[in-house]
């Protein structure tokens, strides 16, 4: 992912009012490793109902605000939708985001399960298992890498066209 600003970041909201834009607390950008990121994702340390996801799209930063319920009763394992690892056992939350243009004006909205603090970036990176792998060749072991970064960068990219879609 290319390295972005804050002045980008705010820039790249499709489907958030200017005030929310404006009130939204951004990561400290220092701290990221731009070539390990396939998409910048953080939660608002405001309001913790609230998160960001901002990725790449032909070239162009594109910005989703997510909310998200309080979590009440027994924790239930899931899998996140994006990285889908079943190895690690990060919390795992129903992340809805309302359409970008007149469909998320009339209240249009769309969820999907994400990990909690959006570490989906390190979960496809970490390294796999022998049973994941199937064998313990090198070239195997990178290629799933691989295999997992292309999934969660086409399963994220999915969701933000689907935000983006206004029919």
């Amino acid at each position: 992912m290319l390295s972005l600003t804050h002045a980008a970041i705010r820039g790249s909201f499709i489907n958030a009012s200017r005030r929310e834009i404006r009130e939204a607390t951004l990561p400290e950008l220092t701290t990221i490793s731009w070539d390990d990121t396939d998409f910048l994702g953080w939660r608002d340390r405001k309001k913790d109902n609230t998160g960001y996801v901002v990725i790449e799209i032909d070239g162009t930063p594109v910005g989703v605000r997510f909310t998200t319920a309080e979590r009440k009763g027994p924790r239930r394992r899931a899998l996140c939708a994006w990285c889908q690892d079943v190895v690690v056992e990060d919390d795992v939350a129903m992340y809805v985001a309302r359409r970008a243009g007149a469909p998320g004006r009339k209240g249009d909205s769309i969820g999907t399960l994400i990990c909690s603090d959006f570490g989906c970036n390190a979960n496809v990176r970490r390294k796999p298992t022998l049973t994941e792998v199937g064998s313990g060749a090198e070239e195997d072991r990178i290629a799933l890498i691989q295999r997992r970064i292309d999934g969660l960068r086409l399963r994220s990219d999915d969701f933000v066209r689907r935000v983006l879609a206004t029919r």
